[in-house]
């Protein structure tokens, strides 16, 4: 028995990996999460569906082992890439101990879908050479660490987070005119970024009413300016 722990990309059913595709296609079972995952990936598919918010993880992992049982292929699909906040290990592990083989398939992050929205690099030569990510603290994190994350002048990118735009903000030891950029539906159709800096960021989010499903990126590389040539583009 082996099920398939799929990538759906950001958003945009093209950005879904070529493997990804072909396991959906082929799925006689499809679980998904109806918030997060696009439901233009689920037209047309053959699989029965099911949506998993609202059901435990209990019922779901039944659900699984259930359809293995009778011989069919099931896919998790997961928004964006599984590994990213994507609470594939704790689904995982009931279903192994189970019997059960799992593979899992990257994807495409809203992570890099906003990246390339921004036409921009995460690591920038002379910019940023290293990226952290992480989330602020809230119903499922007792405590974060953006304060001392925000610390090391790197590009930061923070998920889960938009709704506590002030409290974030607020958190950072930046300085104010540090470059922040909000990128809501990274690669959908209503795909909407903002940019500024962390002294009014907070205020240009409320103003657009964006109150979920959208990545903050803080740092230079958002103002794509300030960079050197890299050493495979440096003058002979």
């Amino acid at each position: 028995m082996k099920v398939y722990f799929v990538g759906a990309g950001p958003g945009d059913p093209d950005l879904i990996t070529v493997k990804g595709k072909r396991l959906l296609e082929e799925a006689d079972l499809v679980v998904y999460a109806g918030s997060l995952v696009k439901d233009t990936l689920l037209k047309a598919l053959k699989a029965e569906l099911m949506d998993s918010n609202g059901a435990s993880l209990e019922q779901t992992t039944r659900r699984i082992i259930g359809a293995l049982q009778a011989g069919k292929k099931v896919v998790r699909l997961h928004s964006g890439d599984p590994s990213l906040y994507g609470a594939i290990l704790e689904q995982m592990k009931p279903l192994e101990d189970a019997g059960v083989e799992v593979e899992v398939v990257p994807g495409v992050s809203s992570l890099f879908a906003s990246s390339a929205a921004l036409k921009t690099q995460l690591t920038l030569k002379g910019v940023s050479e290293s990226l952290i990510i992480t989330r602020p603290a809230g119903t499922t994190l007792e405590k974060d660490e953006l304060t001392a994350l925000s610390q090391h002048g790197t590009t930061l990118a923070i998920f889960l987070g938009i709704d506590k735009i002030r409290d974030i903000i607020a958190s950072l030891d930046r300085p104010a005119d540090t470059p922040v950029a909000v990128v809501y539906h990274a690669s959908w159709p209503d795909q909407t970024i903002l940019q500024g800096t962390i002294a009014d960021i907070a205020g240009k989010v409320e103003a657009a009413d964006i109150k979920r499903s959208a990545l903050i990126l803080i740092g230079g590389v958002v103002q794509r300016t300030g960079f050197r040539r890299s050493h495979l583009y440096r003058d002979r």
